[in-house]
């Protein structure tokens, strides 16, 4: 099962890289940067989600 912290971690990376592409598009360091910061913090949650979801299937399976 899909954790939610996957999901939402999962849409803030993308969401990072959308965001990165534009300021190096538009000459934006700050957007590029901010952008490069999103991806690092949705990858932290998506993460973070798919150890919570694997330490739930093992409590569950014992």
């Amino acid at each position: 099962m899909v954790d939610k912290n996957e999901i939402k971690g999962g849409a803030k990376e993308v969401g990072g890289k959308i965001k990165e592409a534009a300021g190096s598009a538009t000459g934006n360091r700050d957007m590029e940067a901010e952008g490069k910061v999103d991806q690092a913090e949705g990858k932290t949650q998506k993460n973070y989600g798919k150890v919570k979801d694997a330490v739930k299937d093992q409590t569950n399976s014992h």
